[in-house]
């Protein structure tokens, strides 16, 4: 404020005590003036809060408009511009989650740069409008405030009416319908995002994480060579190879469950069952081809790869919470947080002597909660 200037009355930045000439008329006429979309009702243009009974006279503490009409007209504009550029910037982003698919390792590196580019746009933009809005067209303004009871009285909660309306005012957010309602536009990509983004919650799985792809003489290839195995070339006890089914190297949703490891044991060191079923920790003898037995190698635990085997213990080890699984016992858990053992896998040889599967897991493979549903117990 102008040194000697008392609050509210006029001064040389051209403020005055908040009533605008404007309000004095109303038109004349019958039915109600015209609305545009965005504003208050004309009744109450220079309210925010319902009508009360009359409060004691207030001394305005803010400014209504900036001290430079044009200048703040400007910035208006300016603010205005980048709110429309955030707008585009939303738009973009949607529609670079429609159009960028992600398929292929390209398509998702892409997607990433165009999803977070625009983002981040976005929200740079909102910013940097927001900044300026404040630091230009609201007053540069100290206020104290005493500390007061909780429970306001009635001249208290009249005087935050009309501090509350010379807020409104000071932010210019009622009088500039630009400002407004461009920043409502620029927002509504945001708000429209999360729409387009639950399609990735659906469809249901149902009973989909209960198999995997293998099948009745479907082949044992060896990962990263993608070929066959035979019993023959895989004969030296301790050994251990990654196995994928014969024909989906390159299909990652169908690895993900089915990815296997094949042990190779001594004769006498595996603890076999009759049962065409895992039975007391015990490996399946009608599953195994010549020693040779085959575990999934999704860990029960969280789905980690449990691909690390200890020839001397024969201990299978997730590296990542460390659970232990006792591969000549069906790999029954041993230690830690695994609730379940690893699921064996059928195998027998086919007419050319590979390892071929005699059909999918009999129970589903990966982390407690993938399993169960509908698969039968």
């Amino acid at each position: 404020m102008t040194d000697g200037m008392k609050p509210g009355q006029p001064g040389e930045g051209g403020w005055q005590s908040g009533h605008d000439p404007a309000d004095a008329a109303e038109p004349e006429g019958h039915g109600s003036p015209h609305r545009v979309i965005g504003t208050p009702p004309p009744a109450e243009a220079r309210t925010m809060l319902a009508a009360q009974d009359t409060a004691p006279e207030h001394v305005r503490e803010l400014p209504a408009d900036p001290d430079d009409p044009v200048r703040a007209k400007k910035v208006e504009r300016l603010v205005a511009a980048i709110f429309t550029l955030a707008f585009l910037a939303g738009c973009g982003f949607i529609a670079s989650y429609v159009l960028f698919t992600g398929h292929t390792l390209v398509g998702v590196q892409h997607s990433n740069m165009a999803l977070g580019g625009s983002l981040a746009l976005v929200l740079l933009l909102l910013g940097i409008g927001t900044v300026i809005w404040v630091r230009h067209l609201m007053p540069a303004v100290e206020l104290t405030e005493e500390r007061h009871p909780l429970r306001s009285t009635e001249e208290e909660r009249a005087e935050f009416k009309e501090t509350f309306e010379e807020g409104a005012e000071a932010s210019q957010f009622v009088k500039r319908p630009l400002l407004r309602r461009t920043l409502m536009l620029a927002s509504l990509p945001l708000a429209a995002a999360p729409l387009v983004l639950l399609r990735d919650l659906g469809p249901l799985p149902h009973n989909d994480l209960d198999y995997t792809v293998w099948r009745k003489g479907l082949r044992l290839w060896v990962y990263g060579a993608n070929r066959p195995i035979s019993p023959a070339e895989f004969d030296t006890p301790g050994s251990v190879i990654s196995i994928i089914p014969a024909g989906y190297q390159d299909d990652d949703d169908a690895l993900a469950k089915a990815a296997v490891i094949i042990i190779k044991f001594r004769p006498g060191q595996l603890h076999f069952t009759k049962e065409n079923h895992p039975v007391n920790d015990k490996v399946v003898e009608n599953w195994t081809v010549d020693n040779i037995v085959a575990y999934s190698k999704i860990c029960t635990h969280v789905g980690c790869p449990a691909a690390l085997y200890e020839q001397t213990t024969h201990h299978i080890l997730c590296p990542c919470h460390q659970s232990t699984f006792d591969a000549t016992r069906g790999a029954k858990v041993i230690f830690g947080p695994a609730p379940r053992p690893l699921p064996q896998l059928p195998i027998t040889v086919d007419a050319q002597g590979y390892l071929v599967a005699k059909g999918d897991f009999d129970q589903p493979v990966g982390p407690s909660f993938f399993e169960r549903g509908s698969f039968p117990q």
